[in-house]
């Protein structure tokens, strides 16, 4: 079944280096079966190490998946990343929280942080964990290491602050 992904290959990439797009996602874009992707070369959707997405390209369409709700379909998409990078690791701490795994969920947002202390997409969705868990004090510690790492007035910055004050959290 052959579906676009003209959005999501549409996207200026630039802003997604390590997996930091730190934009609320656009509404998703149709999608290909299961943790398939829409490979523009081939015009056919493929199995996500088969295609000729760039490693933004594979950031975005897990991040759509995730906005659509299909947390185990991107983290099949992530897993044509190096299981070290970063980007892979952040959203791989997303997916797992929002199916449940709180415990490792954390575990990769501590890695991502680990391997990138600027990290402030990590920071934020970390920081969205521990408000859902009730532990606001460290959520804010996490809102204080965004701004410390330049993410004052970013989406990182304002979704966290948004969690803290509301207790609401993101699905993206």
């Amino acid at each position: 079944m052959r579906i676009l992904l003209a959005a999501a290959l549409a996207f200026p990439t630039a802003v997604l280096a390590a997996g930091g797009d730190d934009s609320p996602p656009k509404k998703p874009a149709v999608f290909c079966t299961g943790s398939q992707v829409y490979d523009k070369k081939s015009g056919e959707c493929v199995d996500p190490k088969n295609s000729s997405l760039s490693q933004d390209q594979i950031y975005l369409t897990a991040r759509q998946l995730s906005y659509a709700g299909r947390y185990r379909d991107a983290q099949g998409v992530l897993n044509a990343l190096p299981e070290n990078d970063p980007g892979r690791l952040t959203y791989m701490g997303f997916t797992n929280r929002k199916l449940g795994n709180h415990q490792l969920s954390m575990a990769f947002y501590r890695e991502a942080i680990e391997r990138d202390p600027t990290n402030i997409l990590a920071r934020s969705y970390m920081g969205q964990g521990l408000v859902d868990e009730g532990k606001t004090a460290q959520a804010i510690v996490q809102l204080h290491q965004i701004r410390a790492h330049g993410g004052r007035g970013t989406w990182s910055e304002t979704s966290l602050q948004e969690a803290i004050s509301t207790g609401t959290t993101y699905n993206y």
